[in-house]
C-alpha cells in the first residue's frame, strides 16, 4: 500500500492560487458591501474589508489603481468594488484586488454629480474671486438645516458656548428627499431678507442619496446668488457636495461651521483688552513725545526770546562795566604809582627841601633868583627865603669868595 502524498504549505497555496486563476468569474467581478477596517497606508495602498450580514472579504487597492477611486472611503459606507480575487500564497489567504470602487447603487448619481460639477466650474461658480469674506464679528447667524438632529444641536450649542450674545435665526428646512432642494432655496431667500450676517447651510452625514439635495443645481445657484456670506456644512469631513464648492467657505462638519462663523467672545474681550493696552501705550508714547517736543520748543523760544536777549545784553553790559571799573582802577593805580615816583623825584628837587636842609633862597625885589654877585649891587634890597620865613636885607658889600661846593 502506497503512502499518501505529502505536500508543502506553499504547494497547497500555489495549487489553490492556480484554481483561482483558472476561474474566469474570479478574474473580474464586482462585489458590494459595507466598508470596514479601512486603512490608508503610508505606502499609498488602501486596505479594507467588505462585509455583509453573512460574511467578510479582505480587499486591497494598490497605489497604482488609486485613480479608480473618486472619493474618500470611510467606515460604514456601502460600496461596489470591482477587481479580481486571488490568493496570497505567503499568507495562505485570498483577497479582492480592487481596481475600481464606487458608492453602492450611486453610479448614475455620481456621474450626474461629476457632470454638474464640471458644468458649474466652467460657468465660474467655483472661482475664488466670487467668494465673499466671512465677517470676523457677527451679531446674527442664519442657519438652514433640519429643525431636529445633531447638526442643529451642535451649531446652537457651540454658538452659545463661543458667544452667547449672537442671535440665531433657524429656518427649518427639509434636507433630504425630493422636496429638499426647494426647501433649502426658500430658506436661503428667507434669511437673505432677515438681515443676518452669515448663513450656515447643511446637515449631518449620510449616504450620497441622503446628501443629494446639496448637489442640486437650484441650490447651487441660490448659494451663488446670495449676497450674504454662506458657509456650507454638509455631512462628514469626507463628504463633498456641489454646495461645498459654490459656498464662500466649506466647513468639514456643522460643528466646525459654527466655530468658523462665531468668534469666541472671551477671545474678543481679550483682544479688546490687548488693543486697549496697545492704544494706551501708543498714546503714552505720543504724549511723551509731544512733551519732549514742547520742552525743545520752549527752550528754543527762550533762546530766541527778546527778553532773553535783553537779559543777555544786560549781563554783558554789567560785565563790561565791571571790566571798565577794573581797568580804570588798574589805570588809577598805575597813575598813582607813577605820581608817587614823580613826587619822590620832585622832592629831591624841591627848594623847600633844600631850605630844610640849611640852604636859603635869595631874590631881588623883582623876585628873580640871585645866584651870582654880579646880579646885585651895594645897597640893593634883597629877600632871603629860609625854612620858616623871609628875611629882608640890604646889600652892604659884595665880595667874590669861595664857591659853595668848596665849603
Amino acid at each position: 500500500m502506497l503512502k499518501n502524498n505529502v505536500y508543502t504549505v506553499a504547494q497547497v497555496n500555489s495549487y489553490i492560487k492556480d484554481m483561482f486563476n483558472q476561474d474566469f468569474l474570479l478574474r473580474k467581478l464586482t462585489v458590494k458591501g459595507e466598508v470596514s477596517n479601512c486603512k490608508y497606508h503610508s505606502s499609498g495602498h488602501i486596505y479594507f474589508t467588505l462585509k455583509d450580514p453573512s460574511g467578510t472579504l479582505n480587499c486591497v487597492m494598490f497605489r497604482g489603481n488609486r485613480s479608480g477611486l473618486k472619493f474618500q472611503m470611510t467606515e460604514g459606507q456601502q460600496v461596489q468594488v470591482t477587481g479580481s480575487c486571488d490568493v496570497y500564497v505567503k499568507g495562505g489567504s485570498y483577497q479582492l484586488y480592487a481596481t475600481k470602487i464606487e458608492p453602492d447603487g450611486t453610479g448614475q448619481l455620481y456621474e450626474k454629480y461629476e457632470q454638474l460639477k464640471k458644468k458649474l466650474e466652467e460657468l465660474g461658480m467655483f472661482s475664488p474671486e466670487y467668494k465673499q469674506a466671512i465677517p470676523k464679528y457677527i451679531r446674527t447667524l442664519g442657519v438652514v438645516t433640519a429643525p431636529k438632529g445633531a447638526a442643529v444641536h451642535d451649531i446652537i450649542s457651540i454658538t452659545k458656548r463661543r458667544n452667547p450674545f449672537v442671535q440665531i435665526i433657524l429656518y427649518p428646512a427639509i434636507v433630504q428627499g425630493d422636496e429638499a432642494p426647494a426647501s433649502i432655496v426658500r430658506g436661503l431667500k428667507t434669511l437673505e431678507n432677515a438681515d443676518v450676517d452669515v448663513i450656515i447651510v447643511g446637515r449631518g452625514g449620510g449616504s450620497i442619496e441622503d446628501l443629494w439635495a446639496f448637489n442640486d443645481e437650484s441650490v447651487a445657484q441660490a448659494i451663488f446668488d446670495c449676497p450674504i456670506p454662506i458657509i456650507s456644512a454638509v455631512g462628514h469631513e469626507t463628504d463633498t457636495t456641489i454646495a461645498d464648492f459654490v459656498a464662500d467657505l466649506r466647513a468639514p462638519t456643522p460643528s466646525a461651521a459654527a466655530e468658523l462663523a462665531v468668534y469666541e467672545y472671551q477671545r474678543f474681550a481679550n483682544d479688546i483688552e490687548d488693543y486697549r493696552n496697545i492704544l494706551y501705550g501708543q498714546l503714552d508714547a505720543v504724549i511723551k513725545g509731544a512733551r519732549h517736543e514742547l520742552n525743545v520748543r520752549q527752550n528754543m523760544l527762550k533762546a530766541y526770546s527778546p527778553w532773553s536777549r535783553i537779559r543777555d545784553r544786560r549781563m554783558r553790559q554789567a560785565e563790561y562795566v565791571d571790566t571798565l571799573n577794573l581797568l580804570w582802577k588798574q589805570q588809577l593805580l598805575k597813575s598813582k604809582s607813577r605820581l608817587d615816583v614823580r613826587i619822590e623825584q620832585m622832592k629831591g628837587l624841591s627848594p623847600l627841601d633844600k631850605l630844610k636842609s640849611g640852604f636859603s633862597y635869595v631874590e631881588d625885589k623883582d623876585g628873580k633868583n640871585i645866584r651870582s654877585i654880579d646880579q646885585v649891587a651895594v645897597g640893593q634890597d634883597i629877600s632871603v627865603n629860609v625854612t620858616d620865613g623871609i628875611i629882608y636885607a640890604k646889600t652892604v658889600s659884595v665880595e667874590s669868595g669861595a664857591k659853595l661846593d668848596e665849603v
